[in-house]
């Protein structure tokens, strides 16, 4: 009999839930994810599987002492003690990774602008260890920083203002913001951040990971669940899992699915008990960074308020970088930011900055102030930072008197609009959404990660390239991070380069 209830109002709320898409949505929202070919997926497959025979060849050469050992692995003494590394790991790493290693880690010495310097170096055992070589490249463009709207960046407004801020202040505070390391430049920049956002209160932490990562386990534990996005950052993910909340995953911007979790949260309850569960908190990002998608929050936020949960918005790559006035996916939508009841981003990418921060209704900032570990043990935050923090969103916001953030964030958005439309006239699978200024490329295969990645060098060009693990095995990639720093130039020297390799 209960279970015929339970269908029954399963049914009935379906039934009554149904989401009027197009009504929701205020402009166009396009969005293209290509399925792999099934050839591909093949010949990804059967790559792996090669370099992973070559592997275990490697290793046996490696054990009769043919080939010189470079592994972390266990002394002899402690060969009955359970294992500290974790086998797989390391033969993926020595053996798969180590091939392509070259490719990431590139330290740089300049401002991540449109261009940046790189320090060159080079590697005489197989991309174990590295060797500067003295020289420096100059003038890579750069399509990997996360300087979405150009203000990282040592002239201009914010760089002097920030240099001012050190004179006064210095570089460090020496305590937590609970003690005596709370300046009233931090007032000023939470203030701003609120007014900014459209909200009553804001708070601001020293690192974006631990803003995720320390305060989901304030806000959530035993007894809640926590509805998160497949596809969710690490910091959310660890942040979930540190709560002890009750763990569920929802396909990707998949509304049924997340729905249909939902109506079942609220029929049955908690495992075994069958008790309401204390808070259910829907967890999802404004822009996706491997994906270049956009969260659907007008569904979203109607599902929220139907299934009376709460909801926590990751806006770490869209605050500055979607909307009209640069505030986020919140005003991408032209949404209204109460309806998200936990704000979260970070400055570290549109604001050129470092940190993150948490805004929403003035009793959640003043309960996070006390209970959030992120604040209560944190050292706090640079002067500079702050002043950079402050300077950059004034401009965005216009309070600076110039219209600097305006044709930044027009800038930007034709940027985006005209590299996507670059890349897919030559033919290239590019995933996202249209406005969004993450642009991954599928590379799918394991080879082309490294290939790419050093051709591209060679032409002056510095990309970011992805691979499994960060992805699924067939769906490897480059991304491309757009800016407003880039000029059409610059853009038109990229997609030059990618059409005359289509040709060849």
């Amino acid at each position: 009999r209960l279970c015929l209830v339970s269908v029954y109002v399963m049914f009935f709320l379906s039934a009554q839930t149904i989401l009027q898409h197009d009504s929701l949505y205020s402009r166009p929202f396009t969005e293209s994810f290509e399925e792999t070919p099934m050839w591909v997926a093949v010949l990804t497959n059967v790559g792996y599987v090669i370099l992973i025979i070559f592997g275990y060849l490697r290793d046996l050469l490696r054990h009769w002492k043919i080939e010189q050992r470079h592994i972390a692995r266990e002394k002899e003494e402690q060969k009955d003690f359970v294992p500290l590394y974790r086998d797989f790991q390391n033969f993926y790493t020595r053996n798969l990774y180590m091939r392509i290693r070259d490719n990431w880690n590139r330290p740089i010495c300049s401002v991540p602008g449109a261009k940046m310097d790189l320090m060159d170096r080079t590697s005489h055992d197989y991309n174990w260890t590295f060797e500067y070589t003295g020289r420096t490249v100059k003038d890579v463009i750069n399509l990997g920083s996360y300087n979405y709207l150009g203000f990282a960046e040592n002239t201009g407004p914010c760089a002097d203002s920030a240099a001012q801020v050190v004179r006064t202040y210095g570089i460090g505070v020496a305590s937590t913001r609970q003690e005596i390391g709370n300046l009233d430049k931090h007032e000023e920049m939470e203030k701003q951040v609120a007014k900014f956002l459209g909200v009553e209160s804001a708070m601001a932490f020293g690192m974006g990971f631990a803003t995720n990562s320390m305060n989901i386990p304030a806000l959530v534990g035993k007894g809640c669940l926590i509805l998160s996005d497949e596809l969710n950052h690490t910091s959310l993910v660890l942040g979930a899992r540190l709560s002890g909340a009750t763990i569920r995953v929802f396909k990707h911007n998949n509304m049924q699915c997340l729905e249909k979790l939902l109506s079942e949260a609220i029929i049955y309850g908690q495992p075994r008990t069958h008790r309401p569960w204390k808070k259910i908190l829907i967890v999802v990002e404004g822009i996706y960074s491997m994906e270049g998608s956009i969260v659907r929050l007008p569904e979203v936020i109607a599902l929220k308020k139907r299934y009376k949960a709460y909801l926590y918005l990751d806006e770490a790559h869209s605050i500055g970088a979607l909307g009209h006035r640069g505030r986020g996916v919140v005003d991408y939508f032209d949404l209204d930011p109460r309806d998200v009841d936990v704000l979260m981003g970070t400055f570290t990418k549109s604001f050129g900055a470092a940190g993150g921060y948490i805004a929403g209704k003035r009793e959640l900032i003043e309960y996070l102030r006390s209970h959030s570990h992120s604040a209560v043990y944190a050292a706090s935050m640079s002067p500079p930072v702050v002043e950079q923090i402050i300077t950059s969103m004034k401009c965005i916001m216009g309070d600076d008197g110039t219209s600097i953030g305006c044709k930044r964030l027009q800038q930007l958005a034709e940027n985006t609009t005209y590299f996507r439309r670059r890349l897919r006239e030559m033919g290239f699978i590019i995933y996202g959404n249209d406005d969004s200024p993450v642009i991954p490329m599928m590379l799918y295969m394991p080879a082309k990660i490294g290939a790419f990645g050093r051709e591209m060098l060679k032409k002056n060009i510095g990309v970011v390239v992805v691979g499994f693990p960060a992805t699924s095995l067939v769906e490897s990639r480059a991304r491309f991070c757009i800016s407003a720093a880039h000029s059409k130039e610059i853009l038109d020297t990229v997609s030059g380069y990618f059409h005359r390799q289509a040709e060849s």
